[in-house]
């Protein structure tokens, strides 16, 4: 083996990416700025669970009082138990606990805790907080021999019913950013195969418009994403078993709908890349950012301010969004928080469509 003919191929592979800053910017800013994001979406103070508390005098303001005291809750009073309900359906607590006046006659101090449900870490928190804050007022005013109440802590979930898990909680969301992602590669890299063969140009050479062109991809690759996004979700709520709470062809439509942005986002930016490699290039600039922010691992109330204006123009915020309402509390085409999601969605696709007629050229990459 000859080193000097080895050592010829080293220096040209380098001096190619020399050449390419496209590619450099991937290798060396990229990871840079993902850290950064991660860095600063994890180290960010998540605000406290509110947990709605009421007392209705007697030990349970003393116990009120106690919990108010926590560094991880905060505390706000209700005027009754459908007030709280209500505050919770709304996403204003996280949680609701009625306090007793005073021990039962059989001795036991009973407490009822609704949580919203969709926490898993709020549904430890809360209970744990409540103990200690119990067993920290009785312990204070009691005397050295009295006897301290059995606590009995009743649990209640309003949505997502007792047996939810984290597989629960982040399943749906994760059906929607893996078609996304899918269809992303696929479409944008055999759109961009059309266009390395020539058949882009035929087309563009014809009498078809660009926006007859584009929508007909997009008619094309969308098909498949249907039965895509079909298959998934059936595995995901047959095989896997996930829990759903809402109407499986909301789901399909809500995945579709993501799947037709992913479609034309697809089309759009291929007409950037000149090859599958630089097609490829575009994952970790436009879809790793549009995840880390969307919710499904650090929620969006979590993040910095400046952070929640970009996460809220994001497409993927709202897929994820409208899937935990839809699967995890049961949410319809009536409620206001989907039918939002649902547009923002739909305008993405709306927009993502024009943008790729406009870019589209006569040539061939």
């Amino acid at each position: 083996m000859s080193i000097k003919r080895t050592l010829a191929i080293t220096a040209r592979l380098l001096a190619g990416f020399r050449h390419d800053p496209r590619t450099l910017g991937i290798l060396f800013v990229t990871p840079l700025l993902i850290l950064a994001l991660f860095a600063v979406l994890f180290r960010s103070d998540a605000p406290l669970p509110r947990v709605g508390v009421l007392a209705t005098g007697g030990l349970g303001d003393a116990i009120a009082t106690t919990m108010a005291e926590s560094d991880a809750i905060e505390v706000v009073g209700v005027a009754s138990a459908a007030d709280a309900e209500g505050r919770l359906r709304d996403g204003e607590l996280a949680a609701f606990v009625a306090l007793p006046t005073e021990p039962d006659d059989s001795g036991v101090l009973r407490i009822e805790v609704v949580v919203e449900g969709t926490d898993q870490q709020v549904r430890a928190l809360i209970p744990a907080v409540l103990q200690q804050s119990v067993i920290a007022r009785l312990t204070e005013n009691a005397p050295p021999a009295a006897a301290v109440p059995e606590l009995d802590v009743e649990v209640r979930s309003l949505f997502g019913g007792d047996d939810l898990d984290a597989l629960d909680v982040f399943g749906g969301p994760f059906i929607g950013l893996l078609v996304f992602f899918l269809v992303y590669v696929v479409t944008s890299i055999s759109f961009l195969r059309e266009r390395s063969l020539g058949t882009l140009e035929r087309l563009m050479a014809s009498p078809l418009r660009r926006a007859e062109i584009v929508v007909g991809y997009m008619l094309g690759f969308m098909a498949v994403a249907l039965v895509q996004s079909a298959e998934v979700i059936g595995f995901g709520l047959v095989v896997i078993g996930l829990y759903n709470a809402g109407s499986v062809w909301l789901l399909l439509g809500i995945v579709a709908l993501l799947a037709l942005g992913a479609v034309n986002l697809g089309i759009f930016l291929s007409t950037f890349a000149r090859n599958e490699f630089q097609a490829v290039q575009f994952i970790p600039l436009v879809l790793v950012p549009q995840i880390l922010l969307s919710g499904l691992l650090v929620p969006v109330a979590s993040e910095p301010e400046w952070l929640q204006v970009i996460s809220n123009a994001l497409p993927l915020t709202y897929a994820v969004d409208a899937l935990r309402e839809v699967m995890l509390r049961g949410a319809d085409l009536g409620s206001a928080s989907v039918q939002l999601d649902l547009a923002v969605l739909a305008g993405f696709c709306v927009l993502a469509v024009v943008a790729a007629s406009l870019t589209l050229r006569r040539e061939v990459a």
